[in-house]
């Protein structure tokens, strides 16, 4: 194709845009507006492509590909892998319906392009893994996608906001032992970024509802939310806390033991808090992600209560 050819092509929707009504570029229309479409669906397909291009090189890349193939992994983890597939899809999905109120399509229509995207470019993930020697296509991981997505699409659809949101906390782990540190630097990496990411043992995930969307009519601040949070420490393996080094010694961490946390806190819906100023209104939604700190009454599955005076 000729370039000239192939440039008008790209221009025809905004050239066809040029005879409608002027629209100021950070107001949210009331109808929809082709170049928009074709603006976000362009960005929405390059982001897309540009973070499976970044995941594949700090992912998959030194590990063996072999032919495509299942792989149960619900037993690992302690479903700390679960609750970061619900939370991806959820926050994607998420962020997508906001971008996708610009382009003025259809309510409906935003929130279902907007929040299967969460779900579709996670299942592209799970394609990958189908790929991977080390991993597999896990109908776990699709399932758990699907509840993210779900969350996310059917609040929209029956209250047009989020009153249940999910949010994500983390402090990553430091070991004395020396080996223990040498085994979770392997597995998890040795930046922050990468024990954030990756350390399942230093991960909350949180479902925070908002306490005023639920009692309009009550003189709560409408900010309040009420946050339940799961997290998981003692986790050197997927499924245990044996393994082999590199020197081919057998390594028996057993005593280590695997347990549950679950955490009742007190949480802030930073996008209750009244604003004029758009730039602030996008800071807002961005640390909504994220569990406020705050103190948290917390048990777990050995039956220990512990109350944090901050807990993040």
């Amino acid at each position: 194709m000729k370039k000239p050819l192939l440039i008008l092509i790209l221009l025809l929707p905004f050239l066809g845009s040029m005879a409608q009504k002027k629209v100021s570029f950070s107001t949210i229309p009331d109808t929809t507006i082709p170049s928009r479409v074709w603006i976000l669906g362009g960005a929405t397909a390059a982001l897309y492509g540009a973070g499976l291009a970044a995941l594949n090189t700090a992912w998959y890349k030194g590990y063996p590909r072999s032919g495509f193939h299942f792989f149960n992994d619900m037993g690992e983890w302690n479903q700390m892998d679960k609750a970061g597939h619900v939370f991806s899809a959820y926050f994607i999905g998420k962020y997508s319906r906001e971008m996708w109120r610009w382009s003025g399509l259809p309510r409906k229509k935003q929130i279902w392009i907007g929040g299967l995207s969460g779900f579709a470019y996670q299942s592209v993930i799970e394609v990958l893994d189908g790929y991977s020697s080390e991993w597999g296509f896990s109908w776990g991981d699709m399932g758990a996608n699907a509840i993210g997505s779900a969350l996310l699409i059917s609040q929209e659809l029956a209250w047009n906001e989020q009153r249940i949101q999910l949010k994500f906390s983390a402090h990553p782990q430091h070991y004395d032992d020396p080996v223990l540190q040498h085994k979770a630097d392997q597995l998890f990496g040795t930046t922050f970024w990468e024990r954030t990411l990756k350390d399942y043992n230093g991960q909350t995930y949180w479902l925070s509802v908002n306490l005023y969307s639920f009692r309009k009519e009550s003189r709560l601040p409408k900010w309040l939310n009420i946050a339940v949070g799961y997290g998981s420490q003692g986790m050197i393996g997927g499924r245990d806390n044996t393994w082999t080094d590199e020197h081919g010694i057998p390594r028996d961490y057993s005593q280590l033991q695997r347990v549950r946390q679950f955490y009742l806190s007190p949480d802030v819906d930073f996008t209750k808090i009244p604003t004029r100023k758009k730039g602030v209104k996008v800071i807002f939604q961005v640390l909504n992600m994220l569990k406020f700190p705050a103190p948290t009454f917390e048990i777990n599955s050995k039956g220990n209560v512990k109350l944090h005076a901050v807990y993040f």
